[in-house]
């Protein structure tokens, strides 16, 4: 029975992180200044299994139906399945700094993956290095705001699950002694 008072407390945990992620990259808010980077890290670092990865493809293929498909999806969706692969090196109890780095790489990841998408698949720029030079330049711009977004959604994410967790656990007791 306690088992699965803990899992139904997960599952409607993670619904909230998915929900939250979805609405959060369909209001307007700047370009690339999004959640997925930091769900794909939580994911990586706190789910097993093929959960890790349907968590943040989930999140996107929800939010995309709302958005638009693109021609560069391949590439954004590959870019998170990595960076799930990155949160799969963090410590189920990821240190602050560990975060950060964690962080600052995917948003790395992100970047090179996604501009050398818009290159390959678009006709902006030339089919060169020269090109490929220009598609990273011109993403340069937006990188701050992936930096700025994987940084404040990756803290988010782990310690608002935390406290999420700590909650719940506090409602289901209360609930529970009620009852």
């Amino acid at each position: 029975m306690e088992n699965r008072k803990l899992l139904n407390q997960n599952s409607v945990v993670l619904a909230l992180v998915i929900l939250s992620s979805v609405l959060l990259r369909i209001i307007p808010h700047p370009p690339n200044f999004a959640p997925v980077g930091g769900l794909a890290l939580f994911s990586g670092a706190k789910l097993s299994g093929k959960k890790a990865f349907l968590i943040p493809l989930a999140t996107m293929l929800i939010s995309d139906l709302f958005l638009g498909f693109h021609s560069t999806m391949f590439y954004v969706y590959f870019s998170f399945l990595l960076i799930v692969l990155i949160g799969k090196t963090l410590s189920k109890k990821a240190a602050f700094t560990n975060l950060v780095l964690a962080s600052l790489l995917s948003s790395i990841v992100f970047f090179l993956i996604t501009n050398f998408g818009v290159w390959f698949e678009g006709n902006i720029y030339a089919k060169n290095i020269i090109g490929l030079t220009n598609a990273y330049l011109m993403g340069v711009p937006f990188f701050r705001n992936t930096l700025l977004g994987d940084l404040l959604y990756t803290f988010s994410f782990f310690y608002g699950y935390r406290y999420l967790l700590i909650f719940s656990k506090k409602l289901i007791a209360t609930y529970t002694l009620k009852v």
